[in-house]
C-alpha cells in the first residue's frame, strides 16, 4: 500500500511517498481504509524530532474511512462502516490502511461526510477538553485565545462562545481576524500590529482575561502572565512557537494565577472518556453550532506541501489529507 513515510527527521521534504507493507489488524483492531487524513501540529514535532520516534515511521494520528476487517475481539465494529478516529500513538494515519486499536474509533453519524468527521476528531476533542477540564468558561468570562484561526483556535471561539463568554482572538492578518469574528470572537487583536497585552487591557478596561488557552508557547507565554485577570486561569497546550521560558513559580502568587498544561492522550484515558467527547465534538456539528472550516485537502502525495503551508500559517481552520485519490 501507499503511506508517507519519515526516514530522517527534518523540513517538510523529509515526507515522501513509499510503498509500505500492508498492516495486519490484530486482535483488538479495526483494519480501516482510509479517505482521509488530518493534519495536525504534533505531526510537526514528530517529523522534527521534537517528540522522539523511531525511524523511519509514517506520521498522522486522525483518520475516517471504512472498516475493512475487524480483529478477533471486536464487537462493537464491522466490515463496511465508516469510522473516524484520533489519537493512538504512533498509528501511522498518511497512509491507506490503518489498524486502529478499537478504543479509539467512533462511528461516524449519518449525514456526516468523512472529511468532516476527520477533521473534528481531534481538534474537536481537543477543543473539548481544553473548554471543560480546567476552567468552564460562564456568561460574562473574558477568554483569550490564541491563533484563534486556526483549525483548533476557530473551534475554541465557538464552544467558549455558546457558553456565554466573551472572547477574544489574536490572529496575524486581516483575513484570518474576520474568520475569528465570524466563528464568534467579539474582538479580535493582530498580534503582527498589536502588543496583544496592552490590547486586553483596554479591551477589558483593565481587568484581563479571564481564562487564556495557548497552543503558541514562546512568543505568547510572558504577555499571558500579564495579561491574565486577577485569579485568571492560563492553560498550555501546545508550542507551535516553541516552548515556553521559565517562570519562577512563586511569581504566580501576586495575583494569585493559575497555569495548566494539557494534552489529549491524558483526557482520553478510558474509550467511555474518548466516546464522550466525541459525540459531544459530532453533536454540535449536527445541531449546527459548531461548524468546521476545512482550509484545503491535498493529495496524501503532496503532504510535504500541506506541512509547508501549514507551518508557515497559510491556512485558515483544518488541513486534510485525501488518501482515497493521492
Amino acid at each position: 500500500m501507499k503511506a508517507v513515510r519519515v526516514e530522517q527527521i527534518g523540513g517538510p521534504e523529509v515526507l515522501r511517498l513509499a510503498d509500505v507493507e500492508r498492516p495486519a489488524p490484530g486482535p483488538d483492531d479495526v483494519l480501516v481504509r482510509q479517505t482521509a487524513a488530518g493534519l495536525n501540529y504534533i505531526d510537526v514535532y514528530v517529523r522534527t524530532g521534537l517528540y522522539p520516534r523511531a525511524l523511519p515511521f509514517v506520521p498522522g494520528r486522525e483518520g475516517a474511512g471504512i472498516v475493512e476487517a475487524v480483529g478477533s475481539n471486536v464487537t462493537a465494529f464491522r466490515p463496511g462502516m465508516s469510522v473516524a478516529y484520533a489519537e493512538s500513538p504512533g498509528l501511522g494515519g498518511y497512509a491507506e490502511l490503518v489498524a486502529v486499536p478499537m478504543r479509539f474509533c467512533v462511528e461516524i453519524p449519518e449525514g456526516i461526510p468523512d472529511d468532516v468527521a476527520c477533521a473534528a476528531m481531534l481538534q474537536g476533542m481537543t477543543a473539548h477538553y481544553l473548554i471543560h477540564e480546567y476552567r468552564c468558561p460562564k456568561p460574562g468570562d473574558v477568554v483569550l485565545i490564541h491563533a484563534a484561526a486556526g483549525g483548533m483556535g476557530l473551534l475554541l471561539v465557538q464552544w467558549a462562545r455558546r457558553l456565554g463568554a466573551r472572547v477574544i482572538g489574536t490572529v496575524s492578518t486581516e483575513e484570518k481576524a474576520e474568520a475569528a469574528r465570524n466563528a464568534g470572537a467579539s474582538d479580535v487583536i493582530l498580534y503582527t500590529k498589536q502588543d496583544f497585552v496592552a490590547e486586553i487591557k483596554r479591551l477589558t478596561s483593565g481587568h484581563g482575561a479571564d481564562l487564556i488557552i495557548d497552543g503558541v508557547g514562546k512568543t505568547t507565554f510572558a504577555g499571558n502572565l500579564e495579561a491574565a485577570a486577577l485569579r485568571g486561569n492560563i492553560v498550555i497546550y501546545g508550542m507551535a512557537s516553541g516552548p515556553a521560558d521559565p517562570i519562577v513559580p512563586n511569581s504566580l502568587m501576586t495575583r494569585a494565577l493559575t497555569i495548566s498544561g494539557g494534552s489529549l492522550p491524558n483526557y482520553l484515558l478510558t474509550r467511555e472518556e474518548l466516546l464522550r467527547r466525541a459525540g459531544d465534538v459530532l453533536e454540535g456539528i449536527r445541531e449546527g453550532w459548531l461548524r468546521l472550516r476545512i482550509d484545503r485537502i491535498l493529495p496524501l502525495a503532496q503532504a510535504a506541501e500541506a506541512h509547508r503551508l501549514f507551518e508557515n500559517r497559510q491556512t485558515i481552520g483544518k488541513v486534510l489529507l485525501s488518501v482515497s485519490n493521492h
